[in-house]
């Protein structure tokens, strides 16, 4: 912002005291020469399952994309010369000037909607009858997309120049983005694998048996081991069984299972009867009968403790809230702190 619409200052001057002239893109009919400019990458996602990722997979995408123009090589026009842009001077770039009060203007700068920034004006008679003078052309181009064993999320796949061309840019690159689906057996965590699997009290005691058909559809048989009990949140692990690792395909990670021991809701007494004669011995009580009688006995209740907690902290924030209404002038120390 600031008085008035003259030439200031150039900052490519400042930055070229310091830097050299080789600082600097360049503009368009500029005595600084011109520097080709990078063009932008064109970054795509790739979704992939979680059996893309273990074995491996290719995908055929087709995209559409800008070349320069076959028949004028990407001059727009027919001889291959351009004039200068009347609307810019050549310099790609509009300034206008915008009154935002008494004594104050607003200065801004955008690209030139004639030459649409480059600087340049072809003759009408002059434009290429392929490009009509637009210096590229729209073209569809099939990438095969070779998905590696062991990929990650969020990892990324280049395709070198094969982004938009234009005049006077080196093409940027197509990078496609690795996006992991969710499986619903299995949960990934960098080469490891974790499965979830229920079993009933009686094979947590007495031995489970377990079919699970893996990524690539082995099916692999997992079993306890004689006399071996199965303790509730427990994991055990299997070496080999994981993720290839990526580029290392023969080395994979671990698959660990996750017990959950699912109990029964209630037990017949001749089944409680039954189990204590097979199960360890309940530990005797250090009380006599008599001092148990004089114990006052309580009810236990089943109880969600995360709905209980957010129950509690709902109440203590109410309570807050309450305590804070009844201080003394408590409400006009607020309003006041307000108007401030």
């Amino acid at each position: 912002m600031g008085g008035g619409g003259g030439g200031g200052v150039d900052p490519f001057d400042i930055f070229s005291s310091f830097f050299g002239p080789s600082f600097g893109g360049g503009g368009g009919g500029s005595s600084r020469g011109r520097r080709q400019r990078r063009g932008e990458d064109v970054v795509h996602p790739l979704k992939a399952s979680l059996e893309d990722l273990y074995n491996g997979t290719s995908k055929k995408l087709s995209l559409s994309r800008s070349v320069l123009c076959s028949k004028c090589k990407g001059k727009g026009s027919k001889s291959g010369a351009s004039m200068r842009c009347p609307g810019c001077q050549g310099s790609g770039m509009k300034v206008t000037i915008r009154q935002l009060g008494p004594s104050m203007i607003q200065q801004m700068q955008q690209a030139c909607n004639d030459c649409k920034g480059t600087g340049e004006s072809i003759n009408d008679k002059d434009r290429c009858p392929g490009c009509k003078g637009e210096k590229v052309l729209q073209e569809k181009k099939v990438l095969e997309v070779h998905v590696e064993k062991g990929m990650q999320h969020n990892q990324k796949i280049t395709f070198p120049g094969e982004a938009d061309e234009a005049p006077d840019t080196v093409t940027g690159d197509i990078v496609f983005v690795v996006q992991q689906k969710e499986h619903p057996k299995f949960k990934r965590k960098g080469d490891d694998l974790f499965y979830e699997h229920t079993i009933s009290l009686t094979e947590a005691l007495c031995g489970f048996q377990l079919v699970l058909t893996h990524l690539d559809n082995r099916q692999l048989l997992i079993k306890s081991n004689p006399g071996e009990v199965v303790k509730p949140d427990s994991f055990k692990a299997i070496s080999d069984e994981g993720m290839p690792m990526y580029q290392r395909p023969f080395m994979k990670g671990k698959l660990y299972i996750h017990f959950t021991v699912e109990f029964p809701d209630s037990l017949a007494p001749d089944q409680c009867k039954a189990l204590e004669a097979v199960l360890p011995p309940k530990p005797a009580s250090k009380l006599t009968d008599m001092e148990l009688d004089e114990c006052e006995e309580t009810t236990m209740h089943d109880v969600n403790m995360e709905e209980e907690m957010r129950r509690k902290a709902h109440a203590a924030a109410q309570e807050a809230y309450d305590e804070d209404d009844e201080m003394p002038g408590g409400g006009a120390q607020r309003v006041q702190c307000a108007q401030q």
